[in-house]
């Protein structure tokens, strides 16, 4: 199987036009084969906890209907970064876009201390059955405690599916951190940051993918917008610069 890891400038708070360029990753990952596709934290808005709530929407919004609508032409699953709003209050959510299938959601559940002003953490675990995997979702901060993905592994989880915005150090400790996640739990992550300005800090790129041994597969730098693509099969992967008329 094939996924997709988009690292992506989202523009803050505009989700119209970070949507557009979502759609265009979308079909870009689709061609290549990829059976999902997951971006950054908070991707459609920016890492942008200021705008955060102005900015939310139910996963349930006609907004995010062209996302289901690729997802269902293209039969690929899409996962992205979203404000959600709840009756408890504000989570940081990714919302999962699979074809022809109610939309599903999860929630990050272990906030950063300069998170819990803005946010509430979620309180759900989520397993997707995407092909011949059970893929664990996790969102920044969490994926950063082995303990997160020891419980996903134990509920059948193979593959840990990584959504950030980091900075640099918080890059370098990811990139000391996720192999030793996949060398003790046997399992594959793949790991997709942002690059650009976020919040009060600029995003670090460096989204990669590991196998199960913990060994790099590929990674991309620092500063550019591009899609890493992991063949679990193969245990091998690419990556490309996004489609140029995002630019």
């Amino acid at each position: 199987m094939k996924l997709c890891a988009v690292q992506l400038a989202s523009l803050k708070g505009d989700l119209p036009g970070n949507l557009q360029r979502h759609l265009v990753c979308i079909e870009q990952a689709a061609a290549l084969g990829a059976e999902l596709v997951v971006f950054p934290e908070l991707s459609l808005t920016g890492y942008e906890p200021s705008v955060a709530r102005q900015a939310a929407l139910p996963v349930t919004s006609a907004r995010l209907d062209p996302l289901q609508a690729a997802c269902d032409r293209l039969g690929i699953t899409v996962a992205v970064g979203l404000p959600l709003p709840t009756p408890d209050g504000l989570r940081i959510g990714m919302p999962i876009f699979c074809p022809e299938a109610p939309r599903q959601v999860y929630a990050k559940q272990r906030l950063h201390d300069d998170e819990l002003p803005y946010f509430t953490p979620g309180d759900q675990a989520l397993l997707l059955e995407v092909g011949e995997h059970r893929v664990a979702p996790a969102i920044c901060y969490e994926s950063m405690f082995l303990a997160h993905a020891a419980v996903a592994r134990e509920r059948g989880a193979d593959l840990y599916l990584v959504s950030v915005a980091k900075t640099a150090k918080g890059i370098r400790e990811g990139y000391a951190h996720y192999p030793e996640v996949a060398r003790e739990l046997g399992m594959p992550v793949l790991m997709a940051n942002c690059v650009g300005p976020a919040d009060t800090f600029i995003g670090a790129g460096g989204s990669a993918a590991w196998d199960s041994q913990g060994h790099l597969l590929a990674s991309l730098d620092d500063h550019s917008e591009g899609l890493i693509v992991l063949d679990t099969r193969s245990a091998s992967a690419i990556t490309l610069p996004l489609n140029p008329y995002l630019a």
